[in-house]
């Protein structure tokens, strides 16, 4: 009778390490799943007292309101699918994380963040842009779009070639941000400004780092977001 016998590299040691990496690996893939739900989570992404400026808002939109009751989470909208990808997008999401706390900039600030969040905007749309709108795709499929106005089924079907969600579907969740082709910076400080009861020329002192003088700061009052898309969305406006 043949005895088999194992290779002479697989000595005990060896053994011990392969079985204890494995179960190592185990436990480590679900921590990522576990980390990957709790911080893919609303109430992670608010523990940033400037994200609630963003989470006010997209309490009053259709994807928290909808009325067929699927409410959708940040992280359904803004990370990746996947234990890998979605590792890498938060990953990469600290980003954010260090300028909130290290650029000096103070984002807690709703004059500050409002002057901010354009560029925020517009980065968001660049990832939907370079990912397809893949995270708009877990909850809508493009062939079963029908809407309730005339042709938009036959919009989805013949007019999206070289389109994604983003391109047309922006404004609808946060603070309404024009595009970036027709965005300006001049128009949007006057809002700000206007919006706060700032003197004019505040905004531009404080994107360039100066801060905001006694007099001003205590000239104006801050708007309730949720009230502010309330008359956005009356308008006919939205938010992304």
């Amino acid at each position: 009778m043949i005895k088999l016998e194992p290779p002479v590299f697989i000595t005990r040691h060896v053994l011990f390490a392969l079985v204890a990496g494995g179960l190592g690996g185990v436990v480590f893939m679900f921590f990522l799943l576990e980390f990957d739900h709790y911080s893919s989570s609303n109430a992670f992404c608010t523990t940033c007292h400037s994200m609630t400026y963003a989470d006010d808002v997209y309490l009053q939109s259709a994807h928290y309101n909808s009325a067929s009751g699927v409410r959708a989470s940040c992280g359904d909208c803004h990370v990746s699918e996947g234990i890998i990808m979605a590792t890498y997008d938060h990953t990469v999401g600290t980003k954010d994380l260090f300028k909130q706390l290290f650029s000096g900039t103070d984002y807690d600030d709703p004059v500050i963040n409002l002057l901010h969040l354009p560029e925020a905007a517009f980065s968001a749309r660049d990832w939907f842009r370079k990912r397809d709108s893949a995270t708009c795709k877990r909850c809508h499929t493009l062939d079963a779009i029908q809407g309730t106005r005339a042709n938009t089924a036959a919009i989805h079907q013949e007019e999206t070639d070289g389109k994604t969600c983003i391109d047309c579907h922006m404004n609808l969740v946060h603070r309404k941000v024009p595009s970036e082709q027709t965005f300006k910076r001049e128009a949007w400080n006057a809002m700000v400004e206007e919006e706060f009861g700032l003197a004019p020329g505040t905004a531009a002192q404080l994107l360039a780092g100066e801060k905001m003088p006694e007099a001003a700061a205590g000239s104006g009052t801050v708007p309730a977001p949720a009230a502010k898309l309330a008359e956005e969305t009356a308008a006919g406006g939205g938010t992304n």
